[in-house]
């Protein structure tokens, strides 16, 4: 057993420490035959587990910001919500394995980002539809009132995540790399977009429902029976935190000319169908809060898969602003 466990861990890049919890606390008994990287995820390590009895599990590493203790108290209020992945074991403060550590059952289904470019309109509408749906379990989640997660008892701290858009704009063209991408002009022009939307965003200041704050194709998988398809698991809650639904809404229609005809419309269905509440400007709300996420990717670096894109987006917005404009 000692064999297997070392061989098939050591090609995934699993130290001994972190064997030594698995084989101990977090999955005793059970000798692990193959283990090997999950694709997705940008800032923190996946790997798949497989026992000799077939169990697959998903073990967790945290290699920025550590989450865990939050990812793991969301999936337990979450069970029986939204389809998220069962936590077996997790080590939050890294006691036991040297650094965080999270042990979940691993869910069927491919990733919806895989799935959308080889559908057909009819196909990509019902995926949207369940997607929306999906979202909207996400929403029925309420907390004591709006803010950031800092541990598990899942009390949100801080600011109004929606208060202070031109502020936190202005931060990130300051501390970031946003002269590698856009003029000064534009930036400028970006500053003004951040403060005409504070009007508009006090509709939304002071709800507090769940954000999972990154919902978009790449952290959803889904499979189809029968011809209807259904999301199985929503992944990676590093990022969530209190607040409007909007966000997500915002952050799944960013790249709204990447996904498929019928993709977006059946998504916005399928939201306002299992009860999610879209107000009359639905649209102009999720793009101003989106800018939070927009203009926090040009404080990473150039070479980022999502620098470059955010920054065509920007242009893009506020080239259909200047369009509007009297």
């Amino acid at each position: 057993m000692a064999s297997t466990w070392t061989t098939s861990l050591d090609r995934a890049g699993v130290d001994a420490a972190v064997r030594g919890w698995l084989s101990r606390a977090a999955l005793p008994g059970r000798d692990i035959e193959r283990a090997r990287s999950l694709a997705g995820g940008y800032r923190n390590d996946n790997i798949l587990l497989v026992t000799g009895t077939g169990e697959q599990y998903v073990l967790r590493r945290y290699l920025h910001s550590n989450t865990c203790a939050v990812e793991a108290a969301l999936a337990a209020r979450l069970a029986g919500i939204v389809p998220v992945a069962e936590v077996v074991a997790a080590d939050p403060d890294g006691t036991a394995s040297g650094q965080p550590l999270l042990l979940s059952r691993y869910l069927p289904g491919e990733l919806v980002s895989e799935i959308l470019p080889r559908l057909a309109a009819h196909d990509a509408e019902g995926l949207g539809r369940e997607t929306g749906a999906t979202l909207a379990a996400v929403g029925t989640v309420s907390l004591e009132h709006p803010g950031f997660f800092t541990g598990a008892d899942l009390i949100p701290e801080g600011t109004e995540p929606t208060a202070d858009l031109p502020a936190f704009v202005d931060r990130c063209l300051r501390t970031g790399n946003a002269d590698h991408a856009l003029t000064q002009a534009e930036q400028q022009d970006l500053l003004q977009r951040a403060a005409s939307a504070v009007p508009a965003l006090g509709a939304v200041r002071g709800a507090r429902q769940l954000v999972h704050s990154d919902f978009n194709p790449k952290n959803l998988l889904a499979t189809r029976t029968a011809g209807t398809w259904a999301i199985t698991a929503v992944l990676d809650w590093e990022f969530s935190f209190s607040s409007s639904p909007l966000f997500d809404v915002g952050n799944m229609l960013r790249f709204r000319t990447e996904l498929p005809p019928g993709f977006a419309a059946g998504f916005i269905a399928g939201f306002r169908a299992a009860g999610g509440h879209l107000p009359r400007n639905w649209r102009e709300l999720s793009q101003a809060l989106d800018l939070f996420a927009l203009a926090d990717f040009l404080t990473r670096s150039p070479e980022h898969p999502f620098f470059g894109k955010a920054a065509t987006l920007i242009r893009q917005h506020l080239a259909a602003a200047a369009d509007m404009s009297p």
